[in-house]
């Protein structure tokens, strides 16, 4: 068992992974740090100077912190924005990349054929690409 753990620990994927949460705790430090102290300052600017961090709501004893709640849901949005960027710009960059070709289609059942194809598996046509005239 302790094999197998250190085999676990010692993949690609366990350190990908843990490489991936401290990256995330750090961006999200920025985000917090973006949200708080750049747009709630501008937008409590345009709200005549409602400071949503000093927005608490007592009900029965308890002091729910709903500015709080506000900025957590403003530092969602934002990371879910740059998070979705950033796979639609790898997607892009993914299908952008030529892919090799492999296949081709036979010009007269215009099935799928491999590229070394002298005849079609499908219709047993002779291709018209094909230059040897021993067959």
């Amino acid at each position: 068992m302790l094999k197998e753990f250190k085999e676990f620990i010692a993949r690609g994927n366990v350190i990908d992974m843990a490489i991936g949460i401290i990256m995330g705790s750090a961006f999200t430090a920025i985000v917090k740090s973006l949200v708080d102290d750049i747009l709630m300052p501008i937008i409590s600017g345009l709200t005549a100077g409602i400071n949503y961090e000093d927005i608490v709501v007592n009900i029965a004893g308890a002091s729910l912190k709903v500015g709080n709640f506000i900025n957590a849901i403003i530092s969602f949005l934002i990371i879910a924005l740059v998070m979705f960027m950033i796979v639609k710009a790898l997607n892009s960059r993914h299908t952008d990349e030529e892919e090799e070709v492999t296949t081709k289609d036979c010009p007269f059942c215009k099935s799928e054929i491999p590229l070394e194809a002298t005849r079609c598996p499908h219709c047993t046509s002779k291709l018209a690409d094909y230059e040897n005239a021993n067959e």
